[in-house]
């Protein structure tokens, strides 16, 4: 089965390799005759992190390096804490994330020296998903989620192992099938990850573990590739996981959004008014955050930066999937970047 690929990064990848090869980087002189998208910028740009920003930020880096032939955008997803990782240490130009910076993060950038502005440019669903053979699954609640895939669900091999837990909790959506649970999400190096666990699992863990068992069950087939998630979760009949939106909206032919249920608004399914309006419960914010360091002397950063922040810039959010920010927030947005360079 052929899985649609949301990250058109093949030509970013390969002006990446390029740059590589001719001793490119993100610290690299560079000058600039130019600005905007006038074909006048000329350098390198890193960009690092999310894989459910990638789509967006690849977009962004063909069409700015198309209308400026002197410019090499490179783009990767490794995802969000490996992306900051990257950031912090002065590697990348600017790091995709899916969550806010953490505090261990933001004290790595500082003792490096690297200042940046957080600029929120998108809004994501992260969507749990099944095959669409699975019918006996419709929605959801967190509690239920937890009872399937928290740190107690460990070695529950079929979806009805998790039947007592779920009483336990007094999960609404129990008793579960009699099938294989065969489970497919991002690893722990995911922002997606790091999300899911904040919204889903943390508030039971904590009250029922104690402190420090904010995590899901280890025994999943982890991947930081979106796309190879997609397809073990297209593939299995009786599977359960989570991604992005768009990696589900792109492959809903193959797959099966789950309603969520947090316990106070009812099953709700994921679609583009839902997540904009954040009445689907597993909204969240996308970022980009951009190093403001040396922006004087990174003219080719600003400039991709303006484009990225334009309305043709910003079409990229729609085009890869994800929800576009309302204008009071695209203007905050904005306002945040001018005063960044200012």
């Amino acid at each position: 089965m052929k899985i649609r690929i949301k990250s058109l990064v093949g030509l970013v990848t390969v002006v990446a390799l390029v740059l590589a090869a001719c001793g490119g980087g993100a610290n690299d002189d560079t000058s600039t005759t130019g600005s905007g998208g006038d074909g006048g910028s000329s350098g390198s740009i890193v960009i690092s992190g999310s894989s459910t920003v990638e789509p967006i930020s690849a977009r962004v880096g063909e069409a700015f390096d198309a209308a400026n032939p002197g410019v090499a955008t490179s783009v990767e997803g490794p995802g969000t804490g490996d992306g900051f990782a990257r950031f912090c240490n002065n590697e990348t130009d600017i790091s995709d994330a899916s969550r806010p910076i953490h505090d261990d993060e933001a004290a790595a950038c500082e003792a490096a020296g690297v200042e940046y502005v957080e600029l929120h440019v998108a809004t994501d669903g992260l969507t749990v998903m099944t095959s669409p053979d699975n019918t006996a699954i419709s929605c959801l609640a967190y509690s239920d989620l937890y009872a399937l895939l928290g740190p107690e669900s460990e070695g529950f091999a079929n979806w009805s192992d998790a039947n007592s837990l779920a009483e336990e909790l007094g999960a609404p959506n129990a008793p579960y099938p009699d099938e294989p649970l065969v489970v497919y999400g991002p690893g722990e190096e995911s922002g997606t990850y790091d999300t899911f666990v904040e919204f889903v699992i943390a508030g039971l863990s904590e009250e029922r573990l104690g402190e420090g068992n904010d995590f899901t069950r280890a025994d999943y087939n982890a991947s930081p590739n979106d796309n190879s998630i997609v397809q073990g979760i297209s593939e299995n009949p009786s599977s359960l996981g989570w991604v992005g939106f768009a990696f589900f909206e792109e492959n809903q032919d193959v797959l099966k959004a789950i309603e969520v249920d947090d316990g106070e608004s009812g099953c709700v399914a994921p679609t583009t008014e839902t997540i904009a309006s954040f009445e689907y419960p597993l909204s969240r914010p996308l970022f980009i955050y951009v190093k403001t360091s040396d922006l004087g002397a990174r003219p080719e950063l600003s400039a991709f930066v303006d484009y990225y922040l334009s309305d043709e810039g910003l079409a990229a959010v729609s085009d890869a999937g994800y929800v576009q920010l309302p204008a009071a927030d695209i203007e905050a947005t904005r306002a945040a970047w001018d005063g960044a360079k200012g």
